[in-house]
């Protein structure tokens, strides 16, 4: 295997876990949350979306696998089909056939409830004229009568506003079908998930477990603090498990204690840490915030990074700026829920597709404190506050309130979190400065030709909509003319460009491949640079990053330094 190696008892792989010992989690295990065997993500756990993803594209796409498995084989291992509708798996044929065949069974009621949503969606969208809805209701099929309310909007336009916590209360609603995979990490590189089911490869460990259910708290604690053999026997239900299972799971244990190196505790100063992508956790003294994450596995050699044992022991606020993939990413928020104190959340779920709520999402998921925030509504911390900034663009010029960029203040140091904000019209920033008050750390994505519609809002759209308007409305951030406005506007002491998905260990998620000539590493050199000259310091964050923020008894300007890997004292 290559990667990190961790301190392994001979004896506990080979006759299971000798009594009285004390056991870690190794650093290098990875755990991928799977619904139905799919890799999950927030539009998975919502029983609507699911049921609309299911129909509109796992089932399609893996009845093409069974029709053409070395079409799909040829075009998974093409890099420039790289995120396209491929099925990447390389097992027995016949054991794929046997999981289309149970999730057939077992999505059966998921289907049913998507065919009448699709039916009973598109003959409201052809008949309602602006006419009296009244009359709707008792053509409703039984899967959403009682579920939904029939409205217009001011153009006449029917929609279907869906009441959502009666969803996650039914039968819809299946918990049975979570599960997470335990397996070690061989090197930052992993198949492409969202096209693809992960089924069993003898690899891996599968606790089907509800996402909610509290032994996973008990589970990754471990990262962190040392369980006896006896107490993770009984956790894990050893004597049920296999005895392939049970060698794995020996094999996923180490008496080493993971290394201390956060030190986040400093009372003379902020630390910002950047842990890659939009991941950064923002502390002191008195509060931690850690911004959309995703936390990376450490392995030895390769991308300088931080990991799990680089966070503290409480993280008091998780701030999620968007509802897509690579920035709800329950791989890492399931490993931290016991380390969380609250998540806050964009106000949203006005119970329409594709706007249903985050905050259903994380409640059902286990996550006990989740807190929404609207536009320019403020949260106190300790020592300071988090406000939601509004947040345009990169989302199809959809419909949308889940989605907030993020301005938290802790002492006299200040950062703007505005993820992948494309500045579609700088005169809101002009308008928003006098409110925010003083930016000292800019962080901006810079993705500037984003997937198209489809990619993420395809399979929930009841008529898909036309190629030329799939292709024009992409999920595009800033580039540098738009990027530099907002920098021109709230003068920031440092800029830093963030949530690019570059980092190595990313690519599972958001397939993206960078060369020296990608419009997003162009058009991001053109704002450093910019910044550089007009002096303000710049630079685009890859791997790892810390800054460390002196306060003062009397705010005024931070001096702002760049480092790829180093602290920066900022006087």
């Amino acid at each position: 295997m290559s990667g990190m190696t961790a301190s392994v008892n001979p004896s506990a792989a080979a006759s299971g876990l000798a009594p009285g010992r004390l056991w870690y989690l190794r650093p290098d295990l990875k755990a991928e949350p799977l619904i139905n065997g799919w890799y999950a993500w927030s539009f998975l756990v919502s029983p609507i979306s699911f049921a609309l993803i299911s129909r509109n594209l796992h089932l399609r796409v893996l009845e093409s696998y069974l029709k053409s498995p070395k079409l799909h084989a040829q075009a998974a291992r093409n890099q420039d089909l790289k995120g396209g509708l491929f099925v990447d798996y390389s097992g027995d044929i016949e054991t794929m056939r046997m999981f289309v065949e149970a999730s057939r069974r077992e999505l059966a009621e998921l289907v049913e409830f998507a065919d009448d949503l699709h039916a009973f969606d598109s003959a409201l969208q052809a008949q309602a004229n602006g006419d009296c809805l009244a009359s709707w209701y008792a053509r409703l099929p039984s899967s959403l009568r009682g579920r939904v309310e029939l409205v217009y909007d001011l153009y006449n336009h029917p929609r279907l506003r869906f009441i959502e916590p009666l969803f996650y209360a039914s039968s819809l609603y299946k918990p049975n079908l979570q599960s997470i995979c335990l397996s070690l990490m061989d090197g930052d590189l992993r198949p492409f998930v969202l096209s693809s089911p992960r089924l069993p490869d003898g690899r891996g460990v599968s606790f089907h477990w509800p996402f909610a259910d509290p032994r996973w708290d008990a589970l990754f604690a471990m990262r962190h603090a040392p369980m006896e053999s006896g107490a993770f026997q009984e956790l894990v239900s050893w004597d049920a498990l296999a005895e392939h299972e049970r060698s794995l799971l020996a094999g996923f244990l180490t008496e080493q204690a993971p290394p201390a190196r956060h030190a986040m505790i400093d009372t003379e100063a902020v630390r910002l840490r950047y842990f890659g992508h939009a991941t950064v956790l923002m502390s002191s003294d008195r509060a931690s915030v850690l911004t959309d994450p995703i936390i990376a596995y450490p392995l030895e050699g390769g991308v300088e990074r931080y990991s799990f044992q680089d966070l503290p022991d409480r993280i008091d606020y998780v701030v999620l700026t968007h509802n897509h993939q690579d920035h709800v990413m329950f791989e890492t928020l399931l490993q931290l829920r016991h380390r969380i104190g609250t998540i806050v959340v964009p106000r949203g779920g006005s119970g329409t597709l594709p706007d249903l709520s985050l905050k259903q999402v994380l409640l059902a998921s286990g996550f006990a404190s989740v807190v929404e925030l609207g536009e320019l509504e403020e949260l106190p911390i300790a020592g300071g506050r988090i406000l939601g900034v509004p947040f345009l663009g990169e989302h199809g010029d959809l419909e949308l309130q889940t989605k907030l960029a993020f301005h938290v203040r802790m002492g006299t140091t200040s950062a703007l979190f505005a993820a992948d904000s494309n500045n579609l019209d700088p005169e809101m920033y002009r308008r928003l400065r006098p409110l925010i008050g003083e930016v000292n750390h800019l962080y901006i994505g810079m993705e500037c030709v984003g997937a198209p519609l489809s990619w993420v809002y395809g399979p929930l759209f009841t008529r898909p909509p036309e190629r030329r308007h799939d292709q024009a409305r992409r999920l595009n951030g800033s580039d540098a003319e738009r990027a530099w406005e907002i920098v021109e506007t709230l003068q920031p002491d440092a800029v830093h460009i963030y949530a690019m998905g570059s980092e190595p260990w990313l690519a599972f998620i958001s397939s993206i491949e960078y060369t020296t000539e990608s419009p997003a590493i162009v058009e991001s050199d053109r704002l450093v640079a910019r910044c550089l000259e007009a002096g303000i310091p710049a630079s685009r964050l890859f791997g790892r990053h810390e800054i460390r923020a002196l306060q003062r008894t009397v705010q005024s300007k931070a001096q702002a330094t760049a480092l790829p890997v180093a602290v920066a004292d900022l006087a």
